[in-house]
């Protein structure tokens, strides 16, 4: 079996860790997020994911696998897109790993862990350039508060 490789990145929230699984899990609040991404998926163990959208004025579907749901504490998916230009293989699936842990003062931390990676260095880049500009955007949309159901744009 080759060696895979995975990288991880932390960030504190002013927010609850239920409101921080909220954002993670909810269409919704996921599209204010991630680009406007559409979600889909049942949140069921073994189950599929679907991420639908625009990248760059290229449509894409990315997909994967839930394979772990504990709200509000830990959420772990597999994630492969097409914009990769690499095979939809089980060995091109990334594994995203949330964790949220609760901090004094109604506050959290959220751990993202990417890995299955070819090389510690893609995992370092994906981290850099793809995960920790999401979860900054993730904290904003946590720390606004208020209703799920808030108007795109």
């Amino acid at each position: 079996m080759a060696e895979v490789f995975q990288a991880e990145v932390g960030l504190e929230v002013d927010a609850p860790p239920e409101r921080l699984w909220q954002v993670l899990v909810e269409p919704d609040l996921v599209a204010r997020y991630m680009h406007g991404t559409s979600l889909e998926t049942e949140w069921r163990v073994g189950g599929p994911i679907v991420w639908r959208g625009d990248w760059q004025g290229k449509p894409y579907e990315d997909k994967g696998e839930v394979l772990a749901v504990e709200p509000p504490r830990r959420l772990k998916v597999t994630h492969w897109s097409p914009l990769t230009g690499e095979p939809d293989t089980p060995a091109n699936y990334h594994h995203v790993t949330y964790e949220i842990e609760p901090l004094d003062g109604g506050r959290s931390r959220l751990t993202l862990t990417h890995g299955n990676s070819p090389s510690q260095e893609a995992a370092d880049a994906m981290v850099e350039n793809g995960w920790r500009p999401m979860l900054q955007s993730l904290k904003a949309v946590a720390e606004e508060g208020g209703e799920t159901t808030a108007p795109q744009g």
